[in-house]
């Protein structure tokens, strides 16, 4: 018999339409966009992706992929750390919480991801804790392009404790745009290429290098929409850079590397991935989760679970965390 299959990462369509409807005075009244409009057209004018709003539908898929549970993240929301209006950002995010949250009550296989305003840092700790212990939001989703301070910073570390706490992860999950300032893309192509993986690399080093992993040793972090390959990568390269400057990262107490394997940070495969087994060699099959960053122009709907299934160059003991159990830790469902 398989596993109960979890999808550690899929996305809604976060409509202003139907933010606007949960979001107080005034700040529903914005004109225009809620959040800053991409420049680029991902869906290469209608012949990419799946517009999909309801539940019934996600539903249905889900069954044809042979899914369970899914674990339901932004889309646009990401952009609201951009927003320089601190109040403004957190009436966003309680906003799209409160929506998010109605969504998941329509079945109980979906589970929402939530947004808290890194702008104030009060305003989000009070927001994690509302959006866990009222609303049952499963953990908070950060991109951090356009952040005026890295993630490892201590300006953060509230968040982070109360995330802690309340035992709920801290998810990595950057857009496209990225490295802050770059200019030089000309296609979307390139843009989506660079951007989402030199953001996240640079997360990962942040976190390391602020400390985050030994002052907040129960806090589980992700990295997700990636892929795995650049994990031992980025291992070797922190490891080479901090034997040499130890005192520029005064509160690790081990290796970046020794941190990255122990258990508490995952990473997100792509069904597909050629480095995989390698991945799995390295830091062992329990920190990787899969996503099938459903209903994105970018998935395999609906072959993202029978790919992995189909993979001969992993066990089926792997496969089995991979697509179901290394989210139930990540979670903190077990």
């Amino acid at each position: 018999m398989n596993a109960k299959v979890i999808d550690a990462d899929g996305h809604v369509r976060d409509r202003d339409a139907d933010i606007r409807a949960f979001m107080e005075e005034p700040y529903c009244r914005r004109k225009g966009a809620l959040l800053p409009n991409d420049e680029w057209d991902s869906s290469m004018y209608g012949k990419l992706g799946m517009d999909i709003n309801d539940v019934p539908t996600r539903l249905r898929d889900m069954d044809k992929e042979g899914i369970e549970m899914s674990v339901l993240f932004p889309t646009g929301g990401f952009r609201v750390t951009s927003i320089p209006e601190k109040d403004y950002a957190a009436a966003f995010c309680r906003g799209y919480n409160n929506w998010i949250a109605s969504v998941c009550k329509e079945s109980p296989r979906l589970r929402g991801i939530g947004l808290v305003p890194f702008q104030d840092v009060p305003a989000a700790v009070a927001e994690v804790n509302r959006a866990v212990t009222k609303l049952g939001i499963v953990g908070i989703a950060v991109g951090s392009f356009g952040m005026k301070e890295h993630l490892g910073t201590q300006t953060f570390w509230p968040i982070y404790e109360e995330l802690q706490r309340l035992n709920v992860p801290l998810l990595v999950h950057n857009a496209r745009s990225g490295p802050a300032g770059e200019i030089r893309f000309d296609t979307f192509l390139f843009k989506h290429t660079i951007g989402r993986p030199f953001e996240t690399l640079l997360d990962c080093a942040a976190l390391m290098y602020g400390g985050v992993p030994e002052k907040f040793p129960k806090l589980r972090i992700a990295f997700l929409e990636c892929g795995v390959g650049w994990v031992p990568y980025w291992m070797d390269r922190m490891d080479e850079e901090w034997e040499k400057r130890q005192s520029e990262a005064p509160l690790l107490k081990a290796k970046p590397s020794e941190y990255m394997v122990r258990g508490n940070w995952f990473y997100a495969t792509e069904p597909e991935e050629s480095t995989l087994p390698y991945v799995i060699d390295r830091i062992g099959d329990d920190k990787i989760v899969f996503a099938s960053d459903y209903p994105h122009w970018d998935g395999m709907f609906p072959y993202v679970v029978s790919t992995i299934r189909e993979r001969k160059d992993i066990s089926e003991s792997s496969k089995s965390k991979v697509l179901g159990q290394n989210a139930k830790k990540l979670y903190g469902w077990e």
